[in-house]
C-alpha cells in the first residue's frame, strides 16, 4: 500500500553529499525494505553491483576485507557458487570473458527485475550504467589498440541517449586510476541527482536511495585505496577491478 511505502521512505536518514559518512550500511537498507517485495527486489538488484566490484578487487588483491549486501562473503571472495542469475558457464573462455560474463548477467537481471516491478528508475539506470560502461570499454581499447567489440556487454539495454562525451574526457585527463574513479562515481551521483524519482512515494525512491548509498561506499573505499599507496599507480598498470568493474 502507498501509506506503508510512505512510512519506509520517511523513516530514511539523509544521505549527505558525496564524500561524507554513508549515515547507513547497505545491509541496514535491505532489513529496512525487507517487508516491501517489489522495493527489497529493486533495492538488490542495485546493491548486488557493488558487491560485484567488492568482489572483483578482493581477487585484484585491492581489498582485504569483503562487506556485501546481497552475495555471501564466501560469494564475494570466490569461495562459493554465484547465485543461478548470475551463473557463467566455466567454458565461456578467458577470464576477461567470464568477467564481462558476469556483468552482463548482472545487467540483464536488473532490467528483469525493473521490467516486473514496473521501475521506470531502474530501467533507465542500466541504460545509463551500460552505455557508460561500454563507452568506457571503447575507450579503452582505442587506448590500448584492441578490438572493443568482444568486451561490450547487454549492448541492446544501453541508453542511446546517454550524454558521455564530457565524462569520457575527463576520465581519460586522469593521471591516476583513483582519480579516473573520482570523475566516474561524481558522474554517477550527478546523473542519480537529477533522475531520482524524489517526493514520488514511490518504491523508486527506495531504489535511487540504494544507488546513492552504493556510491557513498565507493568513495570511501577510493578514500582508504589512496591512503593505503594506490593513488601513485599509472593508468596503464591499474588492475582489472578498477579498469573493468566500476566502468
Amino acid at each position: 500500500m502507498k501509506s506503508d511505502r510512505c512510512f519506509y521512505i520517511s523513516a530514511l536518514p539523509a544521505l549527505g553529499e558525496l564524500g561524507t559518512t554513508p549515515p547507513v550500511s547497505p545491509g541496514w537498507l535491505l532489513e529496512h525494505v525487507a517487508a516491501l517485495p517489489c522495493a527489497s527486489a529493486l533495492v538488490e538488484s542495485i546493491l548486488l553491483f557493488d558487491d560485484l566490484v567488492q568482489r572483483e578487487a578482493f581477487l585484484a588483491g585491492e581489498l582485504r576485507a569483503v562487506e556485501p549486501a546481497v552475495l555471501t562473503a564466501a560469494q564475494t571472495r570466490n569461495e562459493a557458487p554465484l547465485p543461478p542469475h548470475l551463473a557463467v558457464p566455466a567454458e565461456s573462455g578467458s577470464l576477461v570473458s567470464r568477467v564481462d560474463g558476469l556483468w552482463e548477467a548482472a545487467f540483464r537481471h536488473a532490467h528483469r527485475v525493473a521490467c516486473q516491478c514496473g521501475s521506470a528508475f531502474l530501467k533507465h539506470w542500466v541504460g545509463f550504467e551500460v552505455a557508460l560502461r561500454d563507452a568506457l570499454v571503447v575507450a579503452r581499447a582505442k587506448r590500448l589498440g584492441l578490438d572493443e567489440v568482444g568486451f561490450r556487454v547487454a549492448a541492446d539495454l544501453a541508453d542511446p541517449q546517454a550524454a558521455l562525451e564530457t565524462v569520457l574526457n575527463e576520465w581519460s585527463a586522469a593521471t591516476t586510476p583513483l582519480d579516473g574513479l573520482r570523475v566516474l562515481i561524481r558522474t554517477r551521483w550527478n546523473w542519480l541527482t537529477a533522475h531520482e524519482a524524489w517526493y514520488s512515494f514511490q518504491d523508486d525512491e527506495l531504489a535511487a536511495f540504494a544507488a546513492k548509498l552504493a556510491l557513498m561506499q565507493q568513495w570511501k573505499r577510493v578514500v582508504d585505496a589512496e591512503e593505503g599507496g594506490l593513488a601513485g599507480t599509472s593508468a596503464d598498470e591499474s588492475s582489472l577491478s578498477l579498469e573493468r568493474a566500476t566502468g
